[in-house]
């Protein structure tokens, strides 16, 4: 999908004060349509707070926050018809199923007639809870019950989604079939700002992420693009046949290589250089005549790049 130019979730200076607690500090970023934009953060760092901003249930001390280009400042009510919001806790009702609970929500987002017919259709075929329609709430398990939540989020059929701890307590399956509905989500166009704390679920699914730390948002871009803000080096591991030890004085007079270390027929390294450069780097290694089987770079994991941003400071 081609990215709009135009952001449909903008954060623009944003600060929350609670007392002496700066809860969001002077945040700024963009999600265009169709992104999945991963927010992550400690506990406290001020995630949850910005994000109900931007949900208009809670105002900023100053700065302000957009969604579709409507200020939840100035024109919350056209912000919610523009948002779902699915919150980290929901609340059910007893003796309730789950097509009377999204019944309740469709009515209350102001669907009559066909149009709420065709809304409940869709959401409950969307989630998979057709088949447990006439199933009372507390009978759900944990998986099924965020399939429910999600289901309330999207009645409206809104642009942006806002899932805050959208997988927390679930199973590995359910946060699979989660992620796999983010991903039809953001695929049928729209905008998802997504907070949690397992990282690798966030990598897989998120186009860009957030790294919030004490209210400040300390990077943001997709990994690769935090790795190098962070000018963090390559950690590379060849292995050469016949000639380690030849192989690691010619990288020892390189500027770009560091840390050098020997391994058998493995030669490590860190190598400060992008994509590119490390394809030249191979190519004179080559070149020189050494005798190389494997070149191999460590992937940057979101979890390295978490480590490396944040230092796990609490307020």
């Amino acid at each position: 999908m081609q990215i709009s130019t135009t952001p449909t979730i903008e954060l623009h200076r944003l600060h929350r004060l609670f007392g002496s607690t700066h809860a969001v500090n002077d945040i700024s970023f963009e999600v265009h349509r169709g992104q999945v934009y991963g927010y992550i953060g400690p506990n406290g760092a001020g995630k949850t707070t910005s994000m109900r901003i931007l949900s208009t249930l809670d105002l900023p001390t100053y700065g302000d926050a957009f969604v579709d280009g409507f200020s939840c400042i100035n024109d919350p009510d056209r912000v919610r018809r523009r948002l779902g919001f699915m919150p980290d806790y929901f609340g059910t009702y007893a003796n309730v199923n789950c097509w009377e609970y999204l019944d309740f929500f469709a009515r209350a987002h102001g669907l009559v007639g066909r149009e709420r017919s065709q809304a409940l259709r869709r959401v409950m075929a969307f989630t998979g809870l057709n088949l447990l329609a006439e199933k009372p709430i507390r009978g759900l398990s944990k998986g099924m019950k965020q399939r429910l939540c999600l289901g309330r989020t999207l009645i409206h059929d809104p642009a942006v989604l806002i899932l805050d701890e959208p997988a927390a307590g679930l199973d590995p399956r359910a946060r699979i079939e989660l992620r796999e509905m983010i991903g039809q989500l953001a695929a049928d166009g729209k905008t998802i700002l997504v907070s949690s704390h397992i990282l690798t679920e966030l990598a897989e699914m998120c186009d860009r992420v957030g790294i919030i730390e004490q209210g400040r948002l300390l990077a943001t871009g997709t990994v690769e693009e935090i790795q190098r803000q962070q000018s963090q080096a390559s950690e590379v591991r060849v292995r050469v046949l016949g000639g380690a030890q030849a192989l690691s004085q010619w990288l020892g007079a390189r500027e770009d290589v560091e840390k050098i270390v020997l391994d058998g027929e493995y030669v490590n390294f860190a190598h400060a250089g992008v994509r590119e450069a490390e394809v030249e780097l191979l190519r004179e290694m080559v070149v020189a005549g050494f005798a190389i089987l494997e070149f191999g770079t460590h992937q940057t994991t979101l979890e390295d790049v978490f480590l490396q941003v944040t230092r796990g400071y609490v307020q």
